[in-house]
């Protein structure tokens, strides 16, 4: 039996901080011997609203290249790593509309017993972190998937983690280097426990 773990990272990101988390869950489930497909969900806001935002615009342009999500994302991962900007406490509407387009696959039972885990970035300290996460992990349950927490299980945890996924507060800047290493952490996490569920399949 193939043992290879594959992961999709699916993320939206405005102005580059979640990239950046997402980039490092690439770098982490890519050390843990997974294949990895990154992937953006689609925008959502006109252009022209887009080019009135320097920041925005200028990630929107370094990140054309980064392939569009679909549902062959999900139904080929073993893992789905998702991350999103909080936008008043829950998901970025980007994201969500993805997620909202996958009732036929949901059907049949593509997205049942894989891997889940979710990252997130707020402006502010106490911006809604948390309740974003478990909005992404309640798509979860319906989905019958099986969600996997950083939690407090690794030393790393305890030095800027939260329990729930790897978080971050963009106005003390870019992802940090903790940061960073957290994310690598999580994702390297999901991938192994992935593995030894097809492991146990098998």
């Amino acid at each position: 039996m193939n043992r290879t773990v594959n992961v999709s990272v699916i993320y939206y990101s405005s102005t580059g901080n979640v990239h950046a988390l997402a980039e490092g869950a690439v770098e982490g489930a890519e050390k843990a011997g997974a294949e990895v497909r990154l992937r953006r969900a689609a925008e959502l806001v006109p252009d022209d609203v887009i080019a009135g935002q320097p920041a925005w615009a200028a990630h929107a342009e370094a990140t054309r290249n980064i392939p569009e999500a679909s549902h062959d994302d999900l139904t080929w991962a073993d893992v789905v790593l998702f991350g999103t900007p909080t936008r008043y406490g829950a998901m970025a509407s980007q994201l969500k509309q993805f997620i909202d387009t996958t009732s036929g696959i949901w059907s049949q039972g593509l997205l049942a017993d894989k891997v889940y885990s979710a990252f997130t970035s707020t402006y502010n300290n106490h911006g809604g972190q948390e309740s974003t996460l478990l909005s992404l992990y309640n798509v979860v349950y319906h989905w019958g998937g099986v969600i996997v927490p950083p939690g407090y299980t690794d030393p790393i945890q305890f030095e800027l983690g939260n329990p729930y996924g790897t978080s971050h507060i963009g106005s003390a800047g870019a992802p940090s280097e903790v940061h960073l290493n957290i994310i690598r952490y999580q994702a390297t996490r999901a991938t192994a426990t992935a593995r030894a569920l097809k492991q146990g399949r098998g």
